[in-house]
């Protein structure tokens, strides 16, 4: 095709990351072409993702999941051919990356699994690193691209090894930021400026690059989206899953995901995830300038079983994962229906094999590998705790236990 050349890169999904990348491709002087569900008023925006593939010998995917990833190369695959090069690069599961790549290698075309770390502002500069997994030749010929939108590639091996890689990274993002909001709650409720905590922790040893840029935002209750909730649900979702795979159950990525689902259920999915704050600070307001106080008894943990004088509540948060509540799932059934429609949209699209959090069995050693499933098969009653996209507990034996060890609980009646 005369439009076709080496220089031709498609890029597929123009959301936070997307954009960027593309912008960043026209700077180092390729010719970009772009396609995205939502149609976009940016250069050379064609009419389907099978023109891309047309237009374009290497192509860039940023979809937000597994369903997303496998429709796309679907759509894609009639017009690849052996020259053509397809970067994956969203967080799903090992498990639908190596299907995606074998729907484009049927073809004869080239896959590469390499999502990446780095955010809005990383990707503005062109700071991403990418995780890649794949044919190294591919590779070799795809890194000028690669390059264009990156400080570094990590070379991981074969395809779903780099995946792997970036769901275990994002296990540890989730935990600290969960942390972070746990402890600058404990600050403020204690009636100490928070800035002294931020000053506290820039030499702290546990302190990382992730609580550099989440712990002001939290401070200022500013939440506009560098990584939103909904995408880091999507990815302890799949943690998750993986884990009982293994047999393993993984108590602080249990926590992040407790949070994350409550944020969904208060129509916050779109919010970046260092909202997890409002599970402590429910107002989302900037915390800077003065002490925190101790009134506001509605944002108060307790102590579930030890409060003086009271029996504890029971918790509508989840089935059979909530602190402190021995109810089935139907016992939640009018608290899911209470979710905003918001919130409700954003869990229905997670694809059904991502459960995130409603009770599930104690898991096995010999349990199959999960396939991906369409998004038709999802429910609202397949999230986890909760709210019950986008990927992502205990079965009833968790009892009064609940996620959070039986200790610690939040307050409902106030």
């Amino acid at each position: 095709m005369s439009l076709r050349t080496r220089k031709n890169v498609g890029v597929i999904g123009l959301g936070i990351i997307g954009q960027r990348v593309a912008e960043n491709l026209r700077e180092h002087g390729f010719h970009v072409f772009v396609w995205n569900r939502t149609p976009r008023p940016v250069p050379n925006f064609v009419g389907s993702p099978a023109e891309v593939a047309e237009l374009c010998d290497f192509i860039q995917i940023f979809v937000s999941d597994d369903e997303a990833l496998l429709a796309m190369a679907q759509r894609i695959t009639r017009d690849l051919t052996p020259n053509h090069v397809v970067m994956a690069h969203c967080t799903v599961s090992p498990d639908t990356m190596r299907a995606a790549a074998e729907i484009v290698e049927k073809r004869g075309a080239r896959f590469l699994d390499a999502p990446f770390t780095g955010s809005k502002t990383a990707a503005e500069n062109g700071q991403l690193v990418y995780y890649v997994g794949g044919d190294e030749v591919a590779l070799r010929q795809a890194r000028p691209i690669l390059e264009a939108s990156s400080k570094e590639i990590i070379e991981m091996g074969k395809v779903g090894d780099a995946t792997t890689i970036k769901v275990a990274t994002n296990m540890v993002t989730a935990a600290s930021v969960q942390g972070a909001a746990e402890a600058l709650a404990l600050v403020y409720k204690s009636g100490l400026n928070v800035e002294k905590f931020a000053a506290a922790m820039r030499n702290n040893g546990s302190n990382s690059a992730t609580l550099d840029m989440k712990l002001p935002m939290m401070m200022q209750g500013n939440f506009e989206p560098h990584f939103s909730v909904k995408h880091m649900l999507k990815d302890v979702v799949i943690a998750t899953r993986l884990a009982r795979g293994f047999a393993m159950e993984f108590g602080a990525t249990d926590a992040s995901r407790h949070g994350l689902v409550e944020e969904m259920r208060q129509g916050r999915g779109d919010d970046d995830y260092s909202s997890l704050l409002r599970q402590f600070l429910p107002a989302g307001r900037s915390l800077m300038g003065e002490p925190g106080t101790s009134n506001g008894e509605e944002d108060q943990p307790s102590l579930a079983g030890i409060d003086e004088g009271k029996v504890p509540e029971k918790s509508p948060e989840v089935a059979g994962a909530g602190a402190g509540t021995t109810e089935p799932a139907a016992a939640v059934a009018p608290v899911v229906e209470s979710a905003p429609a918001q919130a409700t949209t954003l869990v229905e699209s997670l694809p059904a094999h991502l459960e995130t959090a409603q009770a599930v069995p104690a898991p096995t050693t010999n349990e199959a590998p999960f396939a991906p499933q369409s998004s038709s098969e999802a429910r609202l009653a397949d999230v986890p705790a909760v709210p019950a996209e986008s990927t992502e507990q205990k079965s009833e034996t968790e009892g009064a236990q609940g996620l959070w060890g039986g200790f610690w609980r939040r307050r409902t009646d106030d």
